[in-house]
């Protein structure tokens, strides 16, 4: 049995649920699928989907991951999933990636008879007052919580198709609601970082914290908004000043260009 997760904050809560001998079954999935570019991000080299996490990364943060390898491996991975006999269970919960990873794995299965089984963890809905990613459980929680169920032929050409239309729209964003997913590009998000900026300087950390907090439909990461307001200081919407600190943002300060 596979067990897949998205993050590895996920790992510890599932490892305690599954068990040490199966947890050698436990793969990580690192890659945020709800941000960024996904139309070659299932065909090796996956260059656009690297070069993207490559701008994304903090400049003198390390260990920088190896994104032009790691992304295509997990892709081919994915795809010599239907070609082996092991049934593929997901855990997710109300994360927007999460439930790409599920649409994913879907799509990479079409067409086989691997056993495609979920455990959801979620509310059903992604609203910032109540909504749950897997690594949100703590892990006895998530005992009490798991309840495995085969996804049916019905459900797995759904999300197969929500997959393909996702990897198809030009999305940079994708939010999840309701089982549904929308695409968009960075004005949302770009446009909620100047709202919060101030014209005069407060800690980014706040500001991107602020963002965070009213972020419907993904889980609107750091790194991800840290990347929004320096390609906004690029533009000259926002001024960054200070030393990067922790993280390669905590010590910084942001502010509205006058």
């Amino acid at each position: 049995m596979w067990h897949l997760v998205c993050g590895d904050n996920a790992v510890a809560g599932v490892s305690h649920v599954i068990g040490q001998e199966a947890a050698a079954g436990l793969r990580v999935l690192r890659d945020d699928l709800a941000v960024g570019p996904l139309g070659d991000v299932d065909t090796p080299p996956c260059a656009a989907r690297a070069a993207f996490w490559g701008a994304v990364w903090p400049a003198g943060l390390t260990p920088v991951p190896d994104f032009a390898a790691d992304l295509p491996a997990d892709a081919q991975w994915l795809a010599g999933l239907a070609l082996q006999d092991r049934p593929v269970t997901v855990w997710h919960g109300d994360s927007a990636s999460e439930q790409l990873l599920l649409a994913r794995v879907a799509s990479a299965l079409e067409g086989s008879t691997v056993a495609l089984i979920e455990v959801p963890c979620g509310t059903g809905n992604s609203w910032v007052q109540s909504r749950q990613a897997v690594a949100m459980h703590a892990p006895q929680a998530l005992l009490a919580l798991a309840k495995p169920r085969v996804v049916e032929a019905e459900r797995r050409a759904s999300l197969a198709a929500q997959w393909r239309a996702a990897v198809a729209d030009d999305g940079l964003i994708h939010r999840w609601q309701a089982g549904r997913f929308t695409a968009e590009d960075y004005q949302i998000i770009d446009a909620a970082l100047l709202r919060h900026a101030r014209a005069e300087p407060q800690p980014l950390a706040r500001v991107m914290a602020e963002v965070m907090a009213r972020c419907d439909g993904f889980f609107a990461t750091d790194f991800f908004l840290f990347w929004r307001a320096r390609e906004l200081a690029a533009s000259g919407q926002l001024v960054i000043d200070g030393e990067p600190g922790e993280h390669g943002y905590s010590g910084l300060q942001v502010r509205r260009s006058s």
